[in-house]
């Protein structure tokens, strides 16, 4: 499957296919224009109330994991666009978390993944 999470603070690359934000605040110190996104997807960032109970605390995680989950299920179209975008090359979700293993984009790529492998099995 093409999805993959990288860092907003890494360089862009060819290889990144379609690049999409998966934040809901913009990350500090990158300018709009440095990004190369194909679209900003806030709808898929953790709610505003999730992230500040979280607030990236690595013995929260499984917790926010479960929470994130749920709310990323009610956004059931614009996951199946991403699963599908990725079936046709590849896809990368931006975040700006300096933590990668304890983030909302492992979250979200696992959700991806689980939905691919149901397509083609």
């Amino acid at each position: 499957m093409g999805v993959q999470a990288k860092r907003v603070y890494d360089p862009a690359a060819p290889s990144d296919g379609r690049r999409y934000l998966i934040d809901r605040l913009w990350p500090r110190g990158v300018r709009k224009d440095a990004l190369q996104l194909t679209s900003w997807l806030k709808e898929l960032a953790p709610s505003r109330e999730l992230r500040e109970w979280y607030a990236h605390d690595p013995g929260r995680y499984r917790e926010f994991r479960r929470r994130y989950r749920a709310e990323l299920l009610r956004q059931g179209e614009l996951l199946s666009r991403l699963v599908n975008e990725a079936l046709a090359g590849q896809v990368t979700l931006l975040y700006a978390a300096r933590d990668a293993e304890h983030c909302n984009a492992g979250v979200l790529q696992e959700l991806l993944e689980e939905r691919y492998r149901k397509l083609v099995s």
